[in-house]
């Protein structure tokens, strides 16, 4: 019988999830705790840390994992570093669900940095107006940077101070759309996007228009993970597991 383990926490994961419970499948939705407020899911949830690859491996014995699928974040490294050791040790099998990353088009004005410790050296000496599209984990970079205003979008309001001493907070949850982002940086003034190439459609509203509104983006580069099994889709992913033997289970009868 196969019993999943769902890495979650993003938009993918959570059309995963739905997959996986209308196939009667077998699994558990794990988060990694850091939204005050997730959204419910259809399988049963595990929030927080495993303790490391080496706790990871013993949970997937505990709870008789015999599939994992990671579909978090495309820069929660540690944790899919951590998923990959975990497998490898236990012989579990591992498929990542990961969003192609996004490319420029025509009129699109990216610098690409390689990770977020460079995007302070990309933005001007000058006081400058600055979307930080990257969530609240490594806003303490730009502290480096506090002649420039900052706008924050963030699922929850932050819980500590931040780093720099000009910045406004927009508290939303997406997908946003391409209008909706040009009004929002239209209205703040905004001229220069930071964000992680996340890749996915739900995500990518802001460099659309910012494309519009001919504002540069300084986009992170993804970080580099060993090679490992991936899936671009849902889809895919349910491909996957039906190869590994599962049958989905029958509706209405």
């Amino acid at each position: 019988m196969i019993r999943v383990l769902l890495l979650g926490g993003t938009t993918q994961a959570s059309q995963m999830a739905r997959l996986l419970a209308d196939a009667g499948m077998d699994g558990v939705f794990s988060y990694a705790g850091r939204t005050v407020a997730p959204l419910p899911q259809p399988l049963p949830v595990r929030v927080g840390g495993f303790g490391g690859a080496d706790g990871l491996a013993a949970y997937l014995r505990m709870a008789r994992i015999t599939h994992v699928i990671d579909a978090t974040h495309p820069f929660a490294a540690r944790m899919s570093h951590n998923a990959i050791a975990a497998c490898a040790t236990t012989g579990v099998p591992l498929l990542a669900c990961e969003r192609a990353p996004w490319q420029p088009g025509a009129g699109d004005d990216w610098r690409m940095v390689a990770d977020m410790a460079g995007v302070p050296a990309a933005l001007p000496h000058t006081p400058a107006r600055v979307f930080l599209a990257i969530g609240r984990q490594l806003l303490h970079v730009f502290a480096a940077c506090p002649q420039h205003d900052y706008l924050l979008r963030l699922v929850d309001p932050p819980a500590t101070p931040l780093p720099f001493p000009r910045a406004t907070v927009v508290v939303a949850r997406g997908p946003f759309t391409r209008e909706g982002d040009m009004a929002l940086m239209q209205m703040h003034g905004i001229t220069h996007v930071v964000a992680k190439n996340a890749g996915g459609d739900g995500a990518r509203a802001k460099l659309d228009a910012a494309r519009m509104l001919g504002l540069p983006v300084i986009l992170v580069e993804r970080p580099a993970m060993p090679p490992r099994a991936v899936a671009r889709t849902a889809d895919e992913v349910m491909a996957w597991l039906a190869g590994q033997g599962h049958q989905p289970a029958r509706r209405g009868v």
